[in-house]
């Protein structure tokens, strides 16, 4: 390889980061993997070497480093990308694998497979042709296929005389769209791939930008967030093989998909529901004392049991759903178009089952993220539906877990994959724009003045809405020890309930005095409180009842995971602002004193970090605001999202 300090042989980093790159077609995806390839020293010679000559063949100042991903013929010579091509590099502190995903609306099956199993996206986006249909079609590919981080790469900078403006009107621009994405981490870059402003090294040509290149975006981006946390608590062990060598051994072989495994441990087999324990765990041909995802083991229980090809092996207290009928968001890929009353195979973990769609709700435009009626499905477009199974199937909500929320539909006579999906609670809605008609799902007595009766989360069963008069939600309150949110949380349940809804406050130091009371204050510690907390919150959201949380949750990774376990559109976060030294001057518990004199480890703002919110859905800056203004403040976001119903 070329001589770099950013070889792949300097490093031992065993971190693995999952990208993917997507855009409109000429965005240029292929030359910024290139470039990204060809300075972190990541091009063998002899391949840089045949692109050198290619270049003088054809009269061109440099080689064309687009040539590096585009690997099939057909792609050379349409100077565009068809498969989805797969690249690795490393860096002193981090591995990738960088899928360059296909620009055109017809290869879209090939973006959504490279979603799949992305980390982040990398959208890029044209400086001089703006924010395209197909940009925004992959964004939300890239945010219904659950990857949790998309940087915007605004590149061709040097087209536009890296003009600050230009990148700040598409910045606006993009910020307006995914706005109704559930992904809530961008990140935006100003690049010039040709160039190599901003990729790898610093862009002096545009001094305004003072952010992190592209390559430090992708080595800092911490990969924590929910799906890594869930996916070593919900264990997920699809059986794919019985192992039955000799009279004397007995093992059910399979790739876990999620969580993780002990010997000693006491486990559920689904669909029979008998309990045994693990007795012996092998991995690559070794006994080991615990295995995690996604490691193909063989487990052998103590107890003789009937498991076969399909059955699951999960934690009794953690288990997933026995679904017969499916709610799905698909993506059709395939010419002929899926329609109700056609059979289907559908494959999910290690089953296959016959299927057949019952209804198709709607078909969502990419561009608006509307709906429209649809009685089909044609190739590339991607609606929600009901399937109903011949056999039930052991399923966990997509959000949660990848593996099992997953499923690929196959045509049954041809043997080859038509479609793909992501499982979603029956209480999922889509969100849809202000301006369009809100489906008939409440009784014509309840308000519901911005259509959310079908967007995510808001639902409650029609007898309890009756009944309650009120849209449940989470008000999460986050900031420093004495920024004011018991404060602000008692000042609104005091409006709340005289207003005549029903709300609790779980309050941090009461929580940690019962349900948590077990709990540290270490980052493990602090995840396991912030997740508990938002189950319970979410019990008394799915009950009517709004949750008002008043935690410090210094961790971004920690509240982000706390939104997806209540629902995107149920959550709203509130960032409870006040300087260091005005909460340290405050202290109404004497706990900074205490950090102070070093009997408070880890403590939040004086020796532990706190993480601002990036982008909360209200800023309360208690220092300048007196509390009238502020619970004014967070009471017109409340009623904005259309938690407040009006009562007669």
């Amino acid at each position: 390889m070329m001589g770099s300090s950013y070889s792949a042989s300097s490093t031992g980093q065993t971190d693995i980061l999952r990208f993917m790159l997507a855009g409109s077609v000429d965005d240029g995806k292929s030359t910024l993997i290139g470039r990204l390839l060809h300075d972190t020293g990541a091009v063998y010679e002899d391949h840089l070497d045949s692109l050198r000559r290619r270049a003088a063949q054809l009269g061109q100042a440099g080689p064309d480093l687009s040539l590096l991903t585009d690997g099939l013929r057909a792609e050379r010579e349409q100077g565009i990308t068809i498969d989805v091509a797969y690249r690795y590099f490393a860096t002193p502190k981090r591995r990738f694998i960088v899928a360059d995903a296909p620009g055109h609306e017809q290869y879209t099956r090939n973006m959504a497979t490279a979603a799949s199993t992305a980390d982040v996206a990398v959208v890029l986006i044209d400086a001089t042709r703006g924010v395209l249909t197909q940009s925004k079609r992959h964004a939300f590919i890239a945010s219904l296929l659950g990857v949790p981080h998309q940087i915007v790469a605004v590149n061709k900078m040097d087209l536009v005389g890296y003009a600050e403006e230009v990148f700040e009107r598409i910045r606006a621009e993009y910020l307006t769209f995914a706005d109704r994405l559930e992904c809530r981490h961008f990140t935006f870059v100003p690049v010039s791939a040709l160039a190599g402003d901003n990729v790898v090294k610093p862009g002096v040509k545009m001094p305004w930008y003072s952010g992190p290149t592209l390559l430090s975006c992708l080595e800092q981006l911490d990969r924590g967030g929910l799906r890594d946390c869930l996916g070593l608590v919900d264990l997920r062990l699809p059986v794919q093989y019985v192992l039955r060598p000799s009279a004397d051994f007995r093992g059910y072989a399979g790739t876990l998909a999620s969580g993780i495994i002990r010997t000693g441990d006491e486990v559920l087999v689904l669909p029979g529901g008998r309990r045994t324990r693990v007795r012996r765990l092998i991995h690559d041909r070794r006994d080991v004392q615990y295995a995690f995802a996604p490691q193909a083991i063989a487990v052998c229980l103590e107890d003789e049991i009937d498991v076969g090809r399909g059955d699951m092996i999960v934690h009794p207290a953690n288990l997933p759903w026995l679904a017969e009928e499916l709610e799905l968001i698909v993506v059709w890929m395939h010419e002929q178009p899926l329609r109700p009353g056609c059979e289907y195979l559908i494959k999910q973990t290690t089953n296959l089952v016959h299927a057949r769609p019952s209804q198709i709700h709607y078909e969502i435009d990419p561009d608006t993220l509307r709906r429209r009626p649809a009685e089909s499905l044609g190739l590339n477009a991607i609606g929600r539906m009901t399937c109903q199974l011949m056999r039930p199937l052991l399923c966990d909500e997509y959000s949660r877990n990848r593996q099992t929320g997953a499923v690929i539909f196959v045509d049954p006579i041809g043997n080859f994959t038509v479609g793909a999906g992501v499982i979603i609670d029956r209480s999922h809605r889509y969100r849809r724009p202000a301006d369009e008609e809100p489906a008939d799902l409440a009784p014509k007595s309840t308000p519901d003045r911005l259509g959310l009766r079908d967007r995510v989360g808001l639902d409650t069963p029609p007898q309890r809405l009756a009944l309650l008069r009120q849209r449940a939600c989470t008000i999460w309150l986050t900031g420093l020890s004495g920024a004011g949110k018991s404060t602000l949380a008692s000042a609104l349940e005091e409006r709340l309930l005289a207003g005549g809804y029903s709300c609790v406050i779980l309050d941090g130091d009461r929580l940690r005095s019962t349900l948590n009371r077990d709990l540290g204050f270490s980052p493990a510690d602090r995840k396991e409180n912030i997740r508990r907390t938002a189950g319970l919150a979410r019990l008394f959201n799915e009950a009517g009842v709004t949750a008002i949380v008043a935690l410090i949750s210094p961790y971004r990774e920690d509240r982000q995971l706390a939104r997806q376990a209540i629902g995107c559109e149920r959550f709203v976060e509130v960032y409870v602002d006040a300087p260091l030294d005005v909460c340290e001057a405050r202290d109404p518990k004497g706990l900074y004193r205490r950090a102070r004199a070093g009997d408070l480890p880890q403590f939040t703002g004086v020796s532990a970090p706190y993480e601002p919110p990036e982008r909360p859905d209200v800023r309360i800056p208690t220092a300048e605001m007196p509390p009238d203004a502020a619970l004014e403040r967070l009471w017109a976001v409340l009623d904005k999202r259309g938690a407040l119903l009006e009562h007669s």
